[in-house]
């Protein structure tokens, strides 16, 4: 089998000659976008061998004014998402890597979910909020004022919706990385999050598979109630979340989600990949394949890997997945 044939069968439940895997990193500032950022990503995939070849987002909606309102969100969303610049500098640049990437590879596209996108938004204007200022003032609008925060979230799902099929249709990319965010159990409650966030990650995440691609689900951050995305086995054919970092096993993700491939069973940050040799975290791969078993599992890791992560301790992973 070469790359894409593995992965193939993997997602359908088949069976494959060794484990296909797949590893991607935030790469440095200055290799986030624009020609560094196809050099860097052709440098992973050469490095590392992953059977996957994700190409990575920092094509973000930004905007730097403040907003005091959640009115004046809705209204600066409205003006972000009427600029397709975005969408097409991220497609450009994925046809470029894709251009010159080994031709028998699963391709993939990240896109970043309702939550997330609604996030960067606001992450940047003034002072650049830390992070749980972000969410709290996201969480604290929608609570101020649901209409105007409704009205943006469908904007933003519209937007990535067009994301999601010029991704496929255009860039040609096999699948999309769709990474939700929401479901930490600190920020919205169930019901807010059914009628806020599900609609609009499930439309995406729908529009994916009507444009022809995979959809692989991405479950962001801990202390996450995964209850709340048991729907969401509808519209995607493969699952990945933070076993370590919920935490939430494999087995239980398997019994969340039936008859689903599962992507993931290691650590990101810390553990075999971030802190170990080679042989640690080949050892990590095979002690993971002892447990779950081959059927339904792409090797993976909770989430990005460290942008300084030794590569050599990637490929090990990868060779040794390949050999199971």
């Amino acid at each position: 089998m070469n790359k894409h044939e593995r992965v193939v069968a993997a997602i359908k439940g088949e069976e494959v000659d060794g484990l296909p895997s797949s590893f991607s990193l935030h790469f440095p500032p200055e290799a986030a976008v624009g020609p560094e950022a196809v050099e860097a990503h052709l440098r992973f995939f050469e490095d590392t061998d992953t059977d996957i070849l994700k190409v990575m987002n920092e094509h973000l909606l930004r905007q730097y004014d403040m907003v005091y309102t959640p009115s004046e969100y809705n209204t600066a969303v409205v003006k972000l998402t009427s600029d397709t610049s975005y969408i097409e500098k991220q497609v450009e640049m994925t046809k470029q890597i894709l251009d010159r990437a080994e031709k028998d590879a699963f391709t993939q596209g990240t896109l970043h979910g309702i939550v997330a996108t609604a996030i960067h938004v606001i992450g940047h204007m003034g002072e650049h909020y830390p992070w749980m200022a972000e969410r709290q003032m996201l969480t604290d609008f929608c609570r101020w004022d649901e209409p105007a925060m409704a009205d943006a979230f469908e904007r933003i799902a519209d937007y990535m919706c067009e994301l999601a099929r010029a991704y496929v249709q255009d860039a040609g990319v096999d699948s999309v990385y769709y990474a939700a965010l929401g479901g930490e159990t600190r920020w919205f409650t169930d019901d807010e999050f059914a009628r806020l966030v599900e609609p609009g990650d499930r439309k995406i995440m729908k529009a994916v598979k009507d444009a022809g691609g995979y959809c692989f689900l991405h479950v962001c951050k801990d202390t996450l109630n995964m209850e709340r995305y048991r729907p969401y086995a509808a519209e995607a054919d493969v699952m990945n979340w933070g076993v370590y970092e919920v935490p939430f096993s494999l087995e239980q993700g398997r019994e969340l989600w039936p008859g689903k491939t599962l992507m993931g069973g290691l650590e990101n940050r810390s553990g075999a990949i971030a802190s170990g040799d080679a042989e640690q975290a080949r050892q990590a791969v095979r002690d993971l394949v002892a447990d779950f078993g081959r059927t339904g599992l792409i090797v993976g890791a909770d989430c990005t890997l460290a942008t300084e992560q030794d590569r050599s301790v990637v490929r090990a992973v990868v060779e040794e997945a390949r050999s199971l």
